[in-house]
């Protein structure tokens, strides 16, 4: 409550989390049964949340990246899954409208398929190349034949897959010497969805691999040239993964401190959270969701409040990512601790988060890169 910025943003909010009141009850079985959250995605649609950071003049609501890591907080509350795939949606399209980086006639068409319900996101990850962040030169393929571009290639860790609308395909392209981005319609013939992705954590994403077959495209559609490794500009969207990690870990201490309140063994007079070392642990848990709190949303804040100074906060963001989601590891840890065996029945949430927030350490920037960023800006 103490992060919301103005009374519109807290009634945003506090109505977003009335029409996902269904999400927590589907989580578990989702993640039971290998499922993906069609319900979910649909009630998010209908609400009007994938249009948040759409800008006003497409038909969307305008919102800033606090509002959009506000959000992404409240739904990783009631399902990390549906929280992290829907993020990269809403976070490429904030991305999108700040920079637009497209011929506008291209530009204005994706808005305006997205204005009327369409999802995207970007496919770049490759088994052959690892995390995009790393700067691997993509294997996909676009060679150019007459007028058209023909893509061939498989992209991993495709998040959203099964409802995704529009591709952003990383290729490389051996007449250039580049690599480059094209938009691709997910019904053009040759895209195909094979479902490989089956983990212990964030199932629900969706996260499988798209197959890129002889895919005809025109010239219109290869809306991006950049060189292999290219640094680019640092981008705060990407602070929807934090956000979601913390979400998760906010659940897990809510579901452990209302345990603590009553559950009452008959070898105490009362429930447990008058027992001095479950107070400790719950303080504990208190303390690292103030920092992460306090962190995430100071950034983002600095972030959109001074402009000119985004190239010094840029070193901010990996950090953010890097203690947001270890501390949010930490409070899930801590509240299983507090409620004991019980924690691991397969029916009890907290193992579900347990699982979830794992997840959250191969989201980029890995931690490594973060650590070895932070220590070569303060030594050279």
């Amino acid at each position: 409550m103490l992060f919301f910025q103005s009374r519109k943003q807290k009634e945003y909010i506090q109505k977003l989390e009335e029409a996902i009141q269904g999400f927590a009850n589907r989580s578990e079985t989702i993640d039971a049964t290998n499922g993906f959250p069609f319900e979910n995605i649909k009630e998010l649609k209908a609400f009007g949340y994938p249009k948040l950071t759409l800008a006003k003049e497409y038909g969307g609501h305008g919102g800033t990246l606090y509002d959009f890591l506000l959000c992404q907080e409240k739904i990783a509350q009631y399902c990390g899954p549906t929280s992290l795939g829907i993020g990269w949606h809403v976070g490429t399209v904030l991305s999108l409208m700040e920079r637009k980086p497209w011929e506008k006639g291209v530009m204005d068409e994706l808005f305006q398929e997205v204005s009327a319900g369409a999802l995207v996101n970007t496919a770049a990850s490759e088994a052959g190349t690892g995390s995009p962040t790393r700067g691997g030169r993509p294997e996909t393929i676009a060679i150019k034949k007459g007028e058209q571009w023909i893509l061939n290639g498989r992209k991993t860790f495709t998040t959203l897959s099964p409802v995704l609308d529009i591709f952003l395909v990383s290729a490389w392209v051996p007449e250039d010497e580049l690599v480059g981005t094209f938009f691709v319609h997910r019904d053009l013939v040759g895209v195909d969805i094979e479902e490989t992705w089956d983990m212990i954590s964030m199932q629900g994403t969706g996260s499988h691999d798209l197959v890129l077959t002889d895919v005809s495209l025109p010239e219109k559609y290869y809306v991006h040239k950049s060189k292999p490794g290219e640094k680019r500009k640092p981008e705060a969207w990407l602070l929807h993964i934090p956000a979601c990690y913390l979400g998760i870990a906010v659940a897990a201490r809510n579901y452990a401190v209302e345990f603590a309140k009553t559950y009452s063994p008959n070898s105490l007079p009362g429930p447990i959270r008058d027992l001095p070392n479950v107070q400790r642990i719950i303080g504990e848990m208190e303390l690292e969701l103030s920092e992460a709190h306090h962190f995430l949303y100071s950034v983002a804040e600095k972030w959109e409040q001074h402009p000119d100074e985004r190239e010094a906060l840029a070193k901010q963001l990996g950090a953010v990512k890097l203690s947001v989601v270890n501390k949010a590891l930490s409070i899930v840890d801590k509240a299983m601790r507090v409620v004991g065996a019980k924690s691991l029945q397969r029916q009890n949430p907290l193992q579900r988060y347990y699982r979830d927030v794992r997840a959250g350490l191969h989201n980029p920037p890995m931690d490594d890169a973060t650590i070895t960023m932070l220590a070569k800006s303060a030594l050279y």
